[in-house]
Parts: structure tokens; C-alpha cells; sequence
């Protein structure tokens, strides 16, 4: 069977010469060692195929990794059931010696082995024929590919314990280069799955640049693969699940005593805890599940919050379907760490706005989502001076998050929320208001920009050009919000500028895009969209839940947006930013203008000029802001 591998023989000559297929099986090397899991090295003679198919599951496999003394069974389960069914063939013989006719479960059990072979040669027909639609297909399917992206442009990734919210976030441990695990062969003729062990040579966020053991300084068979992945094992995983080990086909006489070799080369090396992919599994799974109710910012009125029903979870990311949408097309992506998602009722229990349902009962099936699956604030003391309606400050626009804006404390709220509007742009409702947090790292003292070299966007119509705090807080009769309010902590975050991460566009917030950190302002950093112009920048907190390592998608089995192409990189001034701002008005309710077209039409060519500050580094908390204080 299997195209002329026979259990019952040992010698090459007595392959079949089957009419009925015209697959071939790669012959086996002359001289291939394989480390069973035992540790022991075995070298094939010339002439001896080296090959077995298992008489329990017909399986093919390598002969000295299998079981029994006469090699005929590919693991000890196989053999103990063949075993049990030899003991029902004995009785069933018993029983037509005794002229009384088999049961059909007796028959069913004679004819079971055979079964079982004729299912595995099956599986393993299609597997060939895979094999070889893969090799045909030799024009690459056009994709986007982290490894080749990295490589070529000599990249680095931001590491996985930058992003505490993500999978293996919090617990990554000390995987770096130099860890060894035990992969899949793909450098192999055997039919069967093998593995070898590899060293990692490059980490970029969750995928990593592997090496099989014995290339030593060769690069050519280097191949990428996501850490995470279910292929990936600690070394010590083949003996433990009998596994055989074999050597790449490249360099399989290079070395006469693997063994040996292994020894040496892992003695003192580091490889994954052994508990790895239960860990994986775990941190990927999510509290929140479908059906559940939230109150979710309204994406054409961010004044105010409306229910939507949890429609799906992707890698802790949640697509909202607010409730009213009987098509369920009007949805909502976000997070589930999000500060934009609440439990039903948090509105109310603030005197945040909130948007009844028309619906008056809860559709069959949907339930409130417990408070305590929502991310928690930090408790604030607005006994003594707190933030007052009117209070100046610096905002970043949700409207426009490549823009730092002059902002003004509309409304404060219960639990140390405050409602923030634009100034110079606010519609006359209210209704483009938007809530932040007073420990929120979206929003900042007055002269923050200035004193850390950020563009500062005026508000619209403002005459007096290049704008100075000073001045409007004079002429607007206002005053400065108290420095010591704001949240100065800064955590030890792990980022620097240029590496690449994945990012979502929160501007059509479902997108997940290739980006790049672009430049850091103590916990702040400017995310730019790979292939995009500058405008499209956004500023994100270092600790947002929209950011995530190299390979999330991937891992998640989340579509990742890639660059834009080269191409039509030369276009984006006209079609390209055409789409993209016709994109953004999906989300945006109302266009707003750029920093980049306020600048052009208010300062008609002046420069801001900057107080001297340090950038790229923590804050000490003393930065000499302007302010006017309340008398």
C-alpha cells in the first residue's frame, strides 16, 4: 500500500508498480538519520527503504520510529488496539470453528483495520495532490507579508509587551533571539509530518525569523512564522509526544552524530516554557460575548451614548450593532478595553446624553453585558479644585486625531468626566461635544504643545496669528485649567520611534492598518499609516487598546490593511486623499478641516514659534505652562 511501501517488507525492490495512480513518492534518502524520542540516533544502510505503514491506522511513516519490535505499529495506542482486535478476530474464528455464523458487529470488526488503512491512504492521496497544486502554482499569490516587509526594508517591531491588552501581553516572558523551538520540517521528501529544531534569528512582535539547527551562518532555508502559532513547540515537545526529529534534507550529511550535535548546541539555550500554548489560548479568551447590550458612543452625535448589541468578538475587538439597526448594517468597532463602551445605565449614572431606544423591551436573546467587564477609572477627588465649566485646555480632536486642539470645559459630569468642545468649530447644539475622562491622556494643560514642539491648532477664525495662550486667555476672559489636574504618569512604555506596529484607523475604526510610531511626547505617540500622507497621522496613547504587535491579525485571523502601494503613493494628493477623506466622513459626521489646510489658510506662510523644550522623554511634571490663574 501507499504507493509501494509495504509493511510486511524491508526491501526497496519490492515497491508497487501501480497502474492506478500516478503519484510518486519521493524516494528516501540513502543515508537520513532520525532522532526518535528516546534520544537515540539511526542511520539508514544503502538499500533498506527506511519505510513503514502502520497495520493499525496505515499511517506511513519512518520504520525505526515506530513501536513493537517488529516495527509495525506508529504508536503504542495503535498497537494496543490492534491488539484488542486481534483478541476479537481469535474469538470470532472461535465462532465459525463452532459452525455458528459471525453478528454483523463481528464483521464490522474483522473488516475495521482494513477500513482504517484505506481512510489514511485516502488522506494521504489528497495530501500529494496538494502538494502538487502548490508546486504548480508557482506565480505567489499577491499579499501583503510582515517577514518580506521587514526584512527588505530592515525594519524593527514594537516588542509584544508593549501591549499589555493584547494576547501573551503580560506575560511574554523572556522570549528573544537565540530561543530554540521545535518546528515542522518543510525541508524534508518523507511523506509524513517531521520537525527539527530552530533557533530564532530576528523577533518582530509576535512573528519571528527562524533558523533550522545546523545552517549555522546559511540564511537560505530562514522562513517566518508567527510564534503563537499552533506549529510552534518548546523543545522536549517531540519526545514528549512521539514526534520523530529529523535533519533539513540540505544538511543531512553534514553531520554523522546528530546527537551529538543537539547536545552541544542546546546545552544552556533558552526555549519556550512548556506551558506556552496553554497560555496563548488563555489570554485569547475574551469575557465578552455576543448578544450582549452596551451604551456605546453615537458615531454621528459623540455627545451622546446609545445601546448597541455585541454582533462579534475578534482578538477582544467587538463589533457593535447599535439596536435599533434592523439590517444591522449601522455598527460600531471598537475595543473591548475601549473608553468609548459602557455598561446600561452608565449614562444616566454621570448625566451623560444619552439617545432612547425606540426599541421598549430587550430583543429575545440579548442581555446586559456585567459592569465589571468594562475598564475601570481612576477614582479622582473633585471635592477640592477640580475643573470648571469654561477651564481652557489642549484637546486632541476625535473629529481630527492628526490635530491637537484649543480646547473648553463645556460640561463636568459625575466620576470625573468632563464634556470638552472645540473652540472655533463647536456646532450650536452641542451635539459635536465629546467626553473625556479627567485622568483622559487625550487632553493636556495649556502651553503642553508649545512646550514640547507639537503644532498647536487655533481656533478656526482666529486672527491673531501665531496664536499665544496668553493672549486668548486674555482676550476670551478665561482661564487656564490647573496644571496639577492633568495626568502627568508616564509609563515605562517600551516604544521608540520607527518601530512598526499594527494600528487601527480610528477614523473607520474597523480598519486595522500597517503603521509606524512616528515620534513620542512622554506617554504620547503620532502613529503614521504606512503609505498615507502625514495628515492622516493620529495621536494615541502608549497604552490605547487600538494598538497592536506584528502578526495580531494574523494570530487573531483579523484582515490587516497593508500600505498603500507605491504606485499610488505619487496620486495622493488628488484620488487617494480624495477616498480617504470620503472614508473619514463615514465616521466623522462633518468634515473638519486639517492642521495642514488651517495652517495654509490662516498663517499664510508663519512659522509657530516655541518655547524650547525637551520632546521624546518623560515629563518631571515642572514644564512652565501659560497660564493665567484664577484670581
Amino acid at each position: 500500500m501507499f504507493d509501494g511501501y509495504d509493511s510486511c517488507s524491508e526491501d526497496t525492490s519490492s515497491s508497487s508498480s501501480s497502474d492506478e495512480s500516478e503519484e510518486e513518492v519521493a524516494p528516501l534518502p540513502s543515508s537520513l538519520p532520525i532522532i526518535k524520542n528516546n534520544g537515540q540516533v539511526y542511520t539508514y544502510p544503502d538499500g533498506k527503504s527506511g519505510m513503514a505503514t502502520c497495520e493499525m491506522c496505515g499511517m506511513v511513516g519512518v520504520r525505526d520510529a515506530f513501536y513493537s519490535k517488529t516495527k509495525r505499529f506508529c504508536s503504542v495506542s495503535c498497537s494496543r488496539s490492534y491488539s484488542s482486535n486481534s483478541k476479537k478476530a481469535s474469538i470470532l474464528a472461535r465462532l465459525q470453528v463452532a459452525g455458528k455464523p459471525p453478528t454483523k458487529k463481528a464483521k464490522v470488526l474483522q473488516k475495521q483495520p482494513l477500513v482504517a488503512k484505506l481512510a489514511a491512504y485516502a488522506q494521504y492521496q489528497a495530501t500529494l495532490q496538494n502538494q502538487a497544486k502548490t508546486k504548480a502554482a508557482a506565480v505567489p499569490v499577491e499579499g501583503f507579508s510582515w517577514g518580506n516587509y521587514i526584512n527588505s526594508n530592515s525594519f524593527t517591531a514594537a516588542p509584544v509587551t508593549c501591549f499589555k491588552h493584547a494576547p501573551m501581553g503580560t506575560c511574554w516572558g523572556d522570549i528573544a533571539e537565540g530561543v530554540r523551538v521545535e518546528v515542522p520540517n518543510t525541508d524534508c521528501s518523507l511523506p509524513t509530518k517531521v520537525f527539527w529544531i530552530a533557533g530564532i534569528v530576528k523577533l518582530a512582535g509576535y512573528n519571528a525569523l527562524l533558523r533550522y539547527e545546523g545552517f549555522e551562518n546559511d540564511s537560505s532555508l530562514d522562513f517566518w512564522c508567527n510564534i503563537c502559532g499552533s506549529d510552534i513547540h518548546p523543545v522536549g515537545w517531540c519526545a514528549t509526544s512521539g514526534k520523530p526529529l529529523v535533519p533539513p534534507r540540505s544538511i543531512q550529511h553534514k553531520y554523522t552524530n546528530w546527537k551529538a550535535f543537539l547536545v552541544k548546541r542546546l546545552t544552556g539555550a533558552k526555549t519556550l516554557p512548556p506551558d506556552f500554548s496553554q497560555k496563548v489560548s488563555e489570554s485569547m479568551q475574551y469575557p465578552f460575548k455576543t448578544s450582549m447590550r452596551v451604551e456605546v458612543v453615537d458615531k454621528t452625535h459623540l455627545c451622546r451614548t446609545r445601546v448597541a448589541v455585541v454582533d462579534s468578538v475578534v482578538g477582544g475587538r467587538l463589533r457593535l450593532v447599535y439596536e435599533e439597526s434592523e439590517d444591522k448594517t449601522d455598527d460600531f468597532w471598537c475595543h473591548m478595553y475601549s473608553p468609548l463602551i459602557h455598561h446600561i445605565g452608565w449614562s444616566r449614572s454621570i448625566g451623560h446624553r444619552f439617545k432612547r431606544s425606540d426599541i421598549t423591551k430587550k430583543q429575545d436573546g440579548h442581555f446586559d453585558a456585567p459592569p465589571h467587564l468594562f475598564t475601570k477609572v481612576k477614582e479622582v477627588d473633585a471635592a477640592g479644585e477640580w475643573f470648571k465649566e469654561g477651564m481652557k485646555l489642549e484637546a486632541i480632536d476625535p473629529l481630527n486625531l492628526s490635530a491637537i486642539c484649543v480646547a473648553t470645559i463645556r460640561k463636568v459630569l459625575a466620576d470625573g468626566y468632563l464634556m470638552i468642545g472645540i473652540d472655533g468649530s463647536e456646532a450650536a447644539d452641542g451635539s459635536d461635544w465629546f467626553c473625556y475622562h479627567a485622568t483622559s491622556p487625550s487632553i493636556f494643560p495649556v502651553g503642553f504643545c508649545e512646550i514640547n514642539m507639537i503644532e498647536l491648532t487655533p481656533p478656526r477664525g482666529y486672527a491673531k496669528l501665531p496664536f499665544k495662550w496668553f493672549d486668548y486667555l486674555r482676550e476670551t476672559d478665561s482661564i487656564a485649567a490647573p496644571v496639577k489636574l492633568f495626568n502627568k504618569e508616564v509609563p515605562n512604555h517600551g516604544f521608540h520611534v520607527g518601530m512598526k506596529l499594527e494600528a487601527v484607523d480610528l477614523m473607520e475604526p474597523r480598519l486595522v492598518c500597517v503603521a509606524t510610531v512616528t515620534r513620542i511626547i512622554h506617554r504620547l505617540l503620532r502613529i503614521h499609516f504606512d503609505g498615507w500622507e502625514d495628515e492622516y497621522d493620529q495621536w494615541v496613547d502608549c497604552e490605547s487598546p487600538d494598538l497592536y504587535p506584528v502578526g495580531w491579525c494574523q494570530l487573531t485571523g483579523y484582515q490587516l490593511q497593508p500600505p498603500a502601494p507605491q504606485s499610488s503613493r505619487d496620486s495622493q494628493s488628488s484620488s487617494s486623499k480624495q477616498k480617504k477623506k470620503a472614508k473619514s466622513q463615514q465616521y466623522k459626521g462633518h468634515k473638519k478641516m486639517t492642521s495642514l489646510q488651517l495652517k495654509e489658510e490662516l498663517l499664510d506662510g508663519e512659522e509657530y514659534s516655541f518655547l524650547q523644550g525637551t520632546s521624546d522623554q518623560e515629563s518631571n511634571g515642572s514644564a512652565s505652562y501659560y497660564i493665567k490663574q484664577e484670581p
